[in-house]
């Protein structure tokens, strides 16, 4: 496989996996195909934000929810096959901290959905992706990482 690397550069993401008294909260949204999805609080890595900080803004944006991110979850490379893009996305546990329901959500999220793991997985049909349950299972595996894994050189 020839792969011009000036070429190629995955993208960068961030989810938010918060996990409150046995509900996952996640994010309804239109998906390209104008189906409603369901998706964990998610999107794409800002210029100057860590993927800490990006992870509580999505999660702002598209649920209301205010959150503080307390573990690492893990890390997952995904090529779409309709595109060819491929996407990196660091995943994060969060835990709520408040909800600001008068706050305008993101265009295209028809609203934060607290769901158990049995709500979710009873149909697969839903998600987003596969990564939306590949990234609870990875919660609930029990394995945590800590949120200084990551640093940040300046000048870097």
């Amino acid at each position: 496989m020839n792969i011009d690397l000036r070429a190629w550069v995955p993208r960068v993401t961030v989810a938010a996996v918060v996990f409150d008294r046995g509900r996952y909260l996640l994010v309804e949204e239109v998906a390209e195909a104008g189906k409603p999805v369901l998706n964990q609080p998610a999107g794409h890595l800002e210029p100057g934000e860590t993927l800490t900080e990006a992870a509580v803004r999505e999660t702002l944006e598209e649920t209301g929810w205010h959150v503080e991110v307390e573990a690492l979850l893990g890390a997952s490379l995904l090529t779409n096959s309709l595109t060819g893009i491929t996407y990196y996305r660091t995943s994060f546990l969060a835990s709520p901290l408040r909800h600001d329901a008068d706050r305008a959500l993101d265009k295209d999220i028809l609203g934060p959905r607290w769901m158990s793991y049995e709500e979710i997985v009873s149909d697969p049909s839903r998600l987003r992706s596969e990564s939306v349950l590949a990234t609870i299972e990875q919660h609930r595996s029990g394995r945590r990482f800590p949120v200084d894994a990551f640093f940040y050189p300046a000048g870097a």
